[in-house]
C-alpha cells in the first residue's frame, strides 16, 4: 500500500466508461492521493457503491441527503485538495456550466474553491454538439481543466473523438494542473516527530517540550508532494495523518532501533524529533515513593543522527534540527556548523527556543544551514511553509 496524503474527490458520471475509473482510482492512489468517491445516481447502474468503497478504502457518498448533520457537500468541498470527475458526461458538463446543484456531486463542485478537472467521455456527436462545445469553453474560462477525450472505438460500432482518455494522460494532466505537482513521487522519506521520554518509574519520566507539530507538518507536506512517507513519532497528542505509515515510539532507544532499520530503504531522513540526551540508568519497574528517592543516575543516550551519519550512503540526504537558547545569530551559525560536520548532515535547521519560543507553536523562525555553506534566514513563518522550503532543498539535493 502506498502511503498517501493529498485528498481528492473522484466524481463518477453516468457513462459506460465508469468502469475505467476503477483503474484510474488505483493509479491515483499510487500517485499519493487519498480518494473519496462521489458517484452520481445514474453511474451506479454501471459500477456499484460496494466496488468504489472496496477500492478506495473510504466511505462512498452517493446522496445529497446522506449524513445531513455533517453537511457533506460543504465538508467534502473544504477537505479536498482537488476534484476530478471521470467520466464526465455531456449532462454533467451542462449542469456544472449552468451552476446547477441538483445532486451531491454538483453541490460539491459549486461549493469548492479547489482545482477541478473534468474527463469527458461520450459519443462523438455529443462531444461535438454546439451546446457541449459552448459549455466546455465556458468551464475552461472559469478555470476548469477539461481534458480532451481520445479518438477511438466507442460503445457499439461508433468510432471517433469522445473516448475516455488513457489513465497516464489523465494523471499527468492532473498533476500539471495542481499548484504543486508530485515532485517527490517515487522517493521514500523518513520523518521523526515529537519528544522522547525516558522512564524514571512507571509514572514519571524525563522528557521535553516538543509538540511534534513540525514533524507532522513535514510528513504531510512530503506526502502531499507524492513521497512515500514513514513518520516515526514520540509522545504527541496530534491526530494520525490518514494514509501515512506511522510508527509510535516512546524512548530514544526505540526511535533509534526503528530508524536504523528503515534508513536503509530511505532517500532522505528529516530528524525533527527532540531526542532526550539522557536516560535513567537506575529506573524502577515500580513507582518510587517520595521517601525512597535518594538519587537518580543518568547516562547519555545514543546520538542517533551521529550513528545514522555513519550509515549514510552518498545518495541519501539527512536533515537535522537544533534547538538552542540565548545565542546570538553568529553563535547559532557556529553551533549549526559544528553539528552539520559532526553528524554528517546535508542540512540543518537551527533556532532559538528561549522563553518557550517555537515549542508548541504553529510558527517558527531560525536558520537553514547547508553543508555547502549556504545559509537561509527564516523569518517568522508557519511550520507548514518551512516544511515546503526544506523539501524544496531536499529535492534539489536528490537531483
Amino acid at each position: 500500500m502506498f502511503p498517501r496524503g493529498r485528498k481528492l474527490i473522484l466524481g463518477i458520471g453516468g457513462g459506460i466508461s465508469a468502469y475505467k475509473s476503477c483503474d484510474l482510482l488505483r493509479r491515483l492512489q499510487e500517485n499519493g492521493f487519498v480518494i473519496t468517491v462521489v458517484p452520481t445516481k445514474s453511474s451506479l447502474n454501471f459500477v456499484g457503491e460496494a466496488t468504489w468503497s472496496a477500492l478506495s478504502g473510504n466511505k462512498v457518498y452517493t446522496d445529497l441527503w446522506q449524513d445531513i448533520e455533517q453537511v457533506p457537500h460543504i465538508s467534502l468541498a473544504k477537505e479536498s485538495d482537488a476534484i476530478i470527475i471521470a467520466p464526465c458526461t455531456a449532462d454533467l458538463i451542462a449542469r456544472i456550466a449552468q451552476g446547477r446543484a441538483d445532486d451531491l456531486l454538483t453541490n460539491i463542485v459549486l461549493a469548492s474553491t479547489k482545482p477541478k478537472v473534468l474527463v469527458p467521455a461520450m459519443h462523438p456527436e455529443m462531444w461535438l454538439n454546439e451546446a457541449t462545445v459552448e459549455n466546455v469553453k465556458t468551464l475552461r474560462e472559469r478555470g476548469f481543466l477539461v481534458i480532451e477525450p481520445d479518438f477511438g472505438k466507442m460503445t457499439g460500432a461508433d468510432v471517433g473523438i469522445g473516448r475516455y482518455p488513457e489513465t497516464n494522460k489523465i494523471i499527468d494532466a492532473l498533476n500539471q494542473h495542481l499548484v504543486r505537482s508530485a515532485d517527490l513521487l517515487g522517493k521514500k522519506i523518513l520523518v521523526t516527530a515529537g519528544g522522547t521520554r525516558e522512564p524514571i518509574d512507571p509514572v514519571r519520566f524525563i522528557g521535553n517540550r516538543s509538540s511534534g507539530k513540525q514533524g507532522f507538518a513535514l510528513a504531510l507536506a512530503a506526502a502531499n508532494r507524492g513521497a512515500e512517507v514513514h513518520l516515526i513519532t514520540a509522545n504527541t497528542d496530534l491526530p494520525a495523518i490518514e494514509g501515512i505509515t506511522t510508527t509510535f515510539v516512546e524512548t530514544a532507544d526505540q526511535m533509534a532501533a526503528v530508524l536504523k532499520h528503515e534508513f536503509n530503504f530511505a532517500d532522505a531522513l528529516i530528524m525533527s524529533a527532540a531526542v532526550s540526551d539522557f536516560k535513567v540508568s537506575n529506573s524502577s519497574q515500580e513507582k518510587i515513593h517520595k521517601d525512597q528517592i535518594n538519587q537518580l543516575s543518568l547516562e547519555t543516550n545514543e546520538d542517533i543522527l551521529n550513528s545514522i551519519g555513519k550509515m549514510k550512503k552518498s545518495t541519501q540526504i539527512t536533515v537535522g534540527f537544533a534547538a538552542e537558547t540565548l545565542l546570538s545569530e553568529d553563535e547559532l551559525k557556529v553551533a549549526g556548523n559544528h553539528k552539520l560536520t559532526a553528524k554528517n548532515l546535508d542540512l540543518i535547521y537551527v533556532n532559538d527556543v528561549s522563553n518557550g519560543a517555537v515549542f508548541g507553536s504553529d510558527e517558527t523562525s531560525g536558520l537553514i544551514m547547508d553543508v555547502t555553506g549556504e545559509i537561509t534566514q527564516v523569518p517568522a513563518i508557519s511550520k507548514d511553509t518551512l516544511s515546503d522550503i526544506l523539501l524544496d532543498k531536499i529535492l534539489v539535493k536528490l537531483g
